[in-house]
């Protein structure tokens, strides 16, 4: 189901709307032909309490009366994000929730913005009777479009991130653009951004505001994704509008919205400064042939630590993200790098409230004293930093690694960024200039890893983390004994995460579709061992992720 927007003498969302040319794009029997409410039954057994209830909130004692009107404003946007991708992952959200009577389902349902279960190890695992497995192409694409129609579809914005494909009402595919099909819902937005930038005090905050208005009603955010990365010296940020691409599993192509309210936290961020000199200098150290790192990426890196007040949109959508490496644009991140922000109460939260706890299910005893949140911290951070690392685009001629690897990117991404992060831990602390005990963190990075693998199989996360565990585990980086209990040997482990990162690398620079998902196929196995083990975690009552209660009042607004 999909909310349409039409212009007319009034805006009306049509439930089951059944024209051609903006058809519903998920399956026939998720659409209701009547405009009474429907009544959905829960599936059993799905665990309805998988994520943990977290305030999520900050000290904003220090922000100005401006910066605080801004941030009223900014909730705003977020909503309007919230009611976007809720339009490209499902459809009308209020017909949904109101079919459901059980609040505690409910919840599952908003958390999950739709009737699937995200994190389940079955990808997008419906939970309401009635429902299929939510579509690869979600409502980017026609619910019956082929990949071979797509390949011959003849569109120069077939495959840009900011458009729909749809059919006419001859059946034919064509595109339209986000700011075409979001009409409405983006012009209210550009009309908030405008007003929040006019009482803007911080330059940097000023003119991004007004270039992502603009953005908003043209699609083209490449001027605002460069005055994003210019802005230094706010106290609070907002990451607004079609970012990432995770929701796209049928091609990687197209970008779901979202937001991100922050709150900088300076100390922190002046800690995390200091590295940022060292990155040229690790790109030149990968552990790959020269022609895979041939690529500078930009110098220009931004690291901070900012505490998190509002998620809305994709990034909200089960899993929640706790760091931000952003813009995607490739052509940001050679000119001028990338921004990598550390989001450091919601990492926290998760430490305690997840990783901690699995350690105990999972780790050796004398290892668990190992688990430690700045090396969790740390870890993080360095993915971030590897997101621009390595190379953009591929040796072979083929384009972007993104466009073509296509729905692999994504895994494939993530897993580079992990591994990666790593690698450039273990770099730093042996040239002296990280001081940390690096079994912290590599007893922490494979604690994380059956923490990311509960993200399922539909999760880039989820997968990225389960090709590495059977990685390892043929590797020898550890060892299961008798009870269950995961051992670690260190020197198999950083052998193992030379290794794949090396893999890795090649696949993205080489470019070969078929070669990224015979890659993926044959670490992507769940074995029976890993499999009892993650469930040994739901029994012990382990939240798979986190949900939040957060908006103005939360904060004090």
């Amino acid at each position: 189901m999909i909310k349409k927007l039409i212009l007319m003498m009034s805006v009306i969302a049509l439930f089951g709307l059944m024209a051609c040319n903006d058809t519903a794009n998920i399956a026939p029997d998720q659409k209701a032909e009547e405009t009474q409410t429907a009544t959905y039954e829960a599936i059993d057994g799905i665990d309805y309490n998988a994520y943990a209830k977290v305030t999520l909130t900050a000290d904003i004692s220090h922000l100005s009366d401006s910066e605080k009107d801004i941030l009223r404003i900014m909730f705003q946007v977020a909503d309007i994000m919230d009611d976007i991708f809720w339009t490209q992952t499902y459809g009308d959200k209020d017909a949904l929730l109101a079919g459901i009577s059980d609040p505690n389902i409910k919840q599952f349902a908003t958390i999950n913005y739709g009737p699937w279960d995200i994190l389940n190890m079955e990808e997008n695992k419906p939970f309401l009777k009635g429902f299929e497995t939510r579509p690869a192409g979600a409502n980017f694409y026609p619910s019956d479009m082929t990949k071979e129609e797509f390949e011959a579809f003849e569109d120069p914005n077939k495959a840009n991130l900011y458009t729909l494909v749809k059919r006419d009402e001859n059946g034919k595919l064509y595109t339209q653009w986000y700011h075409e099909a979001y009409e409405s819902q983006v012009q209210e937005a550009a009309k908030l951004l405008r007003k929040a930038s006019t009482i803007a005090e911080d330059a940097g905050l000023k003119k991004y505001l007004e270039l992502r208005a603009v953005a908003l009603l043209t699609d083209e955010y490449q001027e605002s994704d460069m005055a994003w990365m210019d802005m230094k010296t706010s106290n609070i940020d907002m990451v607004v509008g079609p970012i990432e691409n995770y929701l796209d599993a049928l091609f990687g192509y197209k970008a779901a919205h979202e937001s991100f309210i922050l709150i900088k936290d300076v100390e922190w961020s002046d800690k995390l400064k200091y590295y940022a000199q060292f990155l040229p200098q690790m790109q030149k150290e990968l552990p790959v042939d020269a022609k895979y790192k041939q690529e500078t990426p930009g110098s220009d890196v931004d690291l901070n630590a900012y505490d998190v007040v509002y998620y809305a949109g994709d990034c909200n959508e089960a899993g929640k993200t706790i760091a931000i490496n952003l813009p995607n644009d490739e052509e940001v991140q050679l000119k001028k790098g990338s921004r990598k922000l550390q989001l450091k109460n919601a990492m926290k939260a998760k430490f305690d409230k997840i990783l901690v706890p699995i350690s105990q299910q999972l780790i050796v005893e004398d290892l668990r004293q190992h688990i430690k949140f700045n090396s969790f911290f740390e870890n993080t951070m360095f993915h971030e930093v590897s997101h621009g690392m390595g190379i953009k685009n591929t040796i072979t001629g083929n384009g972007s690694v993104r466009i073509a690897l296509k729905e692999q990117y994504s895994a494939i991404e993530e897993g580079k960024a992990d591994i990666l992060g790593l690698f450039l831990v273990t770099k730093l602390a042996n040239m002296g200039e990280l001081k940390v005990d690096l079994k912290d963190n590599y007893v922490t990075f494979m604690t994380s890893i059956f923490r990311s693998i509960r993200f399922g199989a539909s999760s880039a996360h989820g997968k990225a983390n389960l090709i590495r565990y059977n990685y390892f585990l043929e590797r020898g980086a550890f060892s299961r004994n008798e009870a269950g209990l995961y051992n670690i040997d260190f020197e198999k482990m950083q052998e193992a995460s030379t290794a794949l990162t090396i893999e890795i690398l090649e696949v993205q620079g080489n470019g070969d579709y078929d070669a990224a998902k015979a890659f993926v196929d044959k670490w992507t196995t769940i074995t029976p061992e890993l499999s009892a083990d993650l469930q040994r975690l739901s029994d012990a009552g382990i939240p798979k992720d986190i949900y939040y209660e957060q908006g103005p009042s939360v904060l004090g607004l």
